[in-house]
């Protein structure tokens, strides 16, 4: 008899799940929504579509052990241990689950290694340092409202922030006008009159219209809905928009020093979240200041698979690496 080990990498903006044999190799996978559980409008419902996509085919009774990576979960633990307990017994699951910091995950979604400093900025953004597969310390990650500085949260914020100040006419125009508009609005026809409106009032009602839409959607689709916004500054950026430049060199330079106020460490760097792991202008920044001696994360859902593995069979080190070849 098989036996199987899952593991659940949940963020603001989706929820992966991976299910894996003491060999390394994967068994199943599954997708959810968002699963942060500071910010996601439904982490528990996006908990249990991941789990039992994944376990399709599968004997829910060969698993042996279980990691789950939860944003936000240090800071509301309670709730996150209830959410996850439900959709743990809900698949019909044995046994109970281990709730780790989501860095470890991407730590161990990238390397082998047993120690290290990550680095995540996908929609939200936190550095920490590992030892001996354990957080040591971590910076930042205090959510939406009060950190995550440089996450795609951030970026989006400041996106609506500096289309606002175009539109009252505080700073010149930005090309991030018509797709942040668009977005917030959901309204290509809207978005296409304002960059060619040069009617003051019909401007000042159209700023309403975005910071209007802007508070609907944090009602509706919790803080990460700002998050999509950052490819538009992305696209913006690389035209040349000194607006969006400045705002992924700042987030640039506020990740650099939410790293380094790790201090010195030892073991390799990772990079991980959507922001650094694909090849967009932040993550270009960010290299360049770190150099050559950086890792990118592969597979977070894999790397708690791993660490779940590793507590059955701390010297798993084969089927680690092979979890996240």
């Amino acid at each position: 008899m098989r036996t199987l080990f899952i593991g659940v990498d949940g963020g603001g903006t989706s929820t992966r799940c991976v299910v894996a044999t003491e060999a390394g190799r994967i068994a199943g996978r599954g997708n959810g929504a968002g699963a942060n559980i500071l910010s996601a409008a439904d982490p528990g419902g996006s908990l249990r579509a991941a789990l039992g996509q994944a376990l399709e085919g599968l004997v829910p009774g060969q698993v042996a052990g279980g990691v789950f990576a939860l944003a936000g979960a240090e800071s509301a633990r309670e709730r996150a241990e209830s959410l996850v307990a439900g959709a743990w017994h809900a698949c019909g699951l044995p046994g109970r689950p281990e709730i780790v910091p989501d860095p470890l995950a991407a730590f161990a979604g990238a390397t082998e290694e047993s120690s290290g400093t990550v680095l995540i900025a996908g929609t939200g953004a936190v550095a920490a340092r590992v030892t001996g597969r354990r957080l040591a310390r971590r910076i930042d990650g205090h959510g939406w409202l009060l950190g995550d500085d440089g996450s795609g949260v951030w970026i989006g914020r400041r996106a609506v922030r500096a289309v606002l100040a175009a539109l009252d006419g505080r700073t010149g125009p930005t090309a991030m006008l018509s797709p942040v508009t668009a977005a917030v609005t959901a309204q290509e026809a809207t978005a296409a009159a304002v960059v060619a409106a040069a009617d003051s009032e019909e401007a000042a009602m159209t700023t309403q219209r975005v910071v209007r839409a802007v508070h609907e959607g944090l009602a509706h689709a919790g803080p990460a809905w700002l998050g999509r916004l950052a490819p538009a500054v992305e696209t913006a950026a690389r035209g040349g928009d000194a607006a969006a430049l400045e705002i992924l060199g700042e987030a640039a330079d506020r990740l650099v020093a939410t790293t380094r106020s790790l201090g010195p460490g030892h073991g390799p760097l990772v990079l991980a979240g959507s922001l650094l792991t694909q090849p967009t202008l932040l993550a270009a920044k960010v290299r360049g200041v770190f150099g050559g001696d950086v890792i990118t994360a592969r597979d977070n859902a894999a790397g708690a698979a791993a660490l779940a593995l590793r507590t059955v069979a701390p010297d798993a080190a084969g089927a680690h690496r092979a979890l996240i070849a």
